[in-house]
């Protein structure tokens, strides 16, 4: 992997790392979000601990399976990232919903209800965004 870029990401996620305030999580973090975005047409945890030799495939897993995390902290780091990178007076916040829709009951939230996609009622899961955006620049929140 380019060492550009894992510095650049490193930089970027900076502030979330923070946030977490645990050390072995902090150090996780970065290899997980390489992993997703980097090399290599696999993104589940073996293959993405395989490819990265600082991390092996058990931490890389207690990292993603180990408990409950409290979220607020990384929220509120994310909405001051997005608010300083698009937010301002001319910032629009987008609600968005997705159907997917589904033929069996076994994904969580699958129930017959409107798809908006289809125009009618359907079995789906529905999936709801939202975006800060501001020109062209789009932020998801």
């Amino acid at each position: 992997m380019n060492r550009d870029w894992q510095v650049d990401l490193e930089q970027w996620l900076e502030p979330f790392v923070s946030a977490l305030r645990h050390k072995t999580r902090a150090r996780m973090c970065p290899a997980y979000i390489a992993g997703l975005i980097g090399l290599g047409d696999r993104k589940s945890i073996q293959p993405m601990a395989a490819r990265d030799a600082g991390v092996n495939y058990d931490q890389l897993h207690h990292f993603i399976a180990s408990g409950v995390w409290d979220a607020a902290p990384l929220e509120k780091v994310l909405l001051a990232e997005a608010d300083g990178q698009v937010g301002g007076n001319d910032a629009w916040l987008i609600v968005d919903d997705t159907a997917l829709p589904k033929k069996g009951r076994h994904s969580v939230g699958v129930a017959p209800q409107y798809a908006s996609a289809l125009g009618k009622n359907a079995n789906c899961q529905t999936l709801v965004s939202l975006t800060l955006a501001s020109g062209e620049v789009p932020v998801m929140v």
